[in-house]
């Protein structure tokens, strides 16, 4: 092959090789964040079960503390 070429076919894999290495940590990234998103999401629905839970167990002895 001759310089020139060799050359050019070094870039163009070196391009490639960049290229998927920005592809992937953008893609860490996003499922990183997708990752946290979803803990979060995890955690208050979590924390809204609970005051749910709270605010009817008040509701219901209220209710019956009365009798």
């Amino acid at each position: 092959m001759p310089p020139a070429a060799a050359s050019l076919f070094e870039e163009k894999s070196n391009r490639r090789r960049s290229s998927s290495i920005i592809g992937r940590c953008s893609g860490r990234r996003r499922c990183n964040f997708a990752r946290k998103c979803a803990a979060l999401f995890k955690e208050q629905r979590a924390r809204f079960y609970i005051v749910r839970r709270c605010v009817i167990m008040l509701v219901c002895w209220r209710d019956y503390s009365d009798c």
